[in-house]
C-alpha cells in the first residue's frame, strides 16, 4: 500500500474519531445549557441564555442567516438536527459514517457495525419528541453511544497507525471542545468581567461539572462546595480528570510517540510545549493572567496543532476553522 493510500486511511479514521467526539461534545454543551435555561434568572432573556452555545460552536453568524430569531427551539434545532449547519450532531454522525465507510477494512467488524448502527438508530429517532420533552434523553444517548464506539474501538482495534491516528483526533476534538465550554461558561455568562472570581451561581458551575462528566469527582477530590476556581482546576490541570485538557494533552503526546518517522517532529514539539504548561501550571497563576486569555492562547496552541498534523500525515490539508472544520 502506497503512502498516499495510508495517508487516505489514516486522514478516514482521524476525523471519524473527531466526528464521533464533537457530536458527544455537542450533546453535552447542549444539555447543560438546557439545564442551565430551567433555572429561572429574570435577569437574563431567552436569547441570552441560548446565545453562549452558539458562540461554543462558532455559528452565530450561520445561525442568524437561517433563523430570525434566538430562541430555545431554534437553537436546539440548530444544534441537533439542522443539516445546514456542519457542526449539528446530525451533521458529524454522517461524516463520521461516511469516513468509516470509507475505510471499513482498516477496522474491526465490530467497530463497522457499532457505527452504522449509530447512524441508523438516529435516522429512526423521533425528533418532535426529542425537541419537545426528549432533549435530555436523546443528549445521554448520543454520549452513551460515543463512549460505547470508543470502548468497541479500543477492545477490538489492531494497535497499528489506524489505530493511534483515530485516538489521535477524538483527543484533539476533545481538548478542543472543553476549553470551548469552560470558557464561554466562565466568560460569556458571566455579566460582566468585574464578576469574574467573584460570586456565581452555583448550581450553574454544578451543570457544567455534569456535562463533562466531572460532578462526582470533583466532590471526591476537593470535598466542599462548588467553587469555580476549583473548577477551572479540575477541567484545566488535573491530569487525573479524564477530559481536562492536562490529560487530553497527556494522551495525544504519548499517541504522536507511537507515530514513527520525522514527518512528526513539530507536532512532537508543539504537543509537549501545551503538555509543559498544563503540566506546571498553578490555576492561581492563571487566574491572576486571565482564565479567558489562557483558554483562548490554548485553543490557539490546539489549532496550530491540529493543522501540523493534517500537514505532516494526513492526505489532504485544509483550513482549520474553530469547530466549523470540515474534511477537504
Amino acid at each position: 500500500m502506497g503512502a498516499a493510500m495510508l495517508s487516505r486511511t489514516a486522514d478516514h479514521l482521524y476525523w471519524m474519531a473527531r466526528y464521533i467526539e464533537r457530536a458527544e461534545n455537542m450533546a453535552r454543551m447542549l444539555d447543560v445549557t438546557y439545564r442551565m435555561s430551567l433555572v429561572q434568572n429574570a435577569a437574563q432573556s431567552e436569547a441570552a441564555l441560548w446565545v453562549p452555545l452558539l458562540h461554543i460552536s462558532d455559528t452565530v453568524d450561520d445561525f442568524n442567516k437561517a433563523y430570525d430569531e434566538v430562541t430555545a427551539s431554534n437553537v436546539i434545532y440548530y444544534i441537533s438536527m439542522d443539516e445546514r449547519n456542519p457542526s449539528s450532531i446530525y451533521s458529524c454522525l454522517r461524516a463520521a459514517r461516511e469516513n468509516a465507510h470509507a475505510v471499513r477494512v482498516a477496522m474491526s467488524l465490530e467497530m463497522w457495525e457499532n457505527i452504522n448502527s449509530l447512524w441508523l438508530e438516529f435516522l429512526q429517532l423521533d425528533k418532535l419528541v426529542i425537541l419537545d420533552s426528549g432533549l435530555t434523553e436523546f443528549c445521554d444517548w448520543v454520549k452513551s453511544r460515543s463512549h460505547l464506539f470508543r470502548g468497541v474501538t479500543y477492545g477490538t482495534m489492531l494497535r497499528d497507525d489506524g489505530f493511534w491516528f483515530t485516538r489521535l483526533g477524538g483527543f484533539i476534538e476533545r481538548a478542543d471542545d472543553m476549553a470551548r465550554l469552560l470558557d464561554v461558561k466562565y466568560h460569556l455568562l458571566l455579566p460582566s468581567a468585574s464578576d469574574v472570581g467573584g460570586a456565581v451561581d452555583y448550581y450553574e458551575w454544578s451543570a457544567l461539572l455534569r456535562s463533562a462528566s466531572a460532578y462526582l469527582a470533583y466532590l471526591k477530590v476537593y470535598r466542599d462546595a462548588v467553587v469555580p476556581l476549583r473548577v477551572a482546576e479540575l477541567l484545566v490541570l488535573r491530569k487525573d480528570m479524564p477530559r481536562s485538557l492536562h490529560a487530553c494533552m497527556d494522551e495525544l503526546t504519548t499517541i504522536l510517540e507511537h507515530l514513527s518517522g520525522n514527518a512528526g517532529r513539530e507536532c512532537k514539539r508543539l504537543a509537549g510545549e501545551i503538555h509543559s504548561t498544563l503540566k506546571y501550571g498553578l490555576i492561581e497563576d492563571i487566574y491572576k493572567e486571565g482564565l479567558h486569555e489562557f483558554l483562548e492562547a490554548f485553543l490557539r496552541q490546539n489549532n496550530r496543532l491540529g493543522l501540523e498534523i493534517q500537514r505532516a500525515y494526513l492526505n489532504s490539508p485544509e483550513l482549520e476553522l474553530p469547530m466549523t472544520q470540515t474534511q477537504g
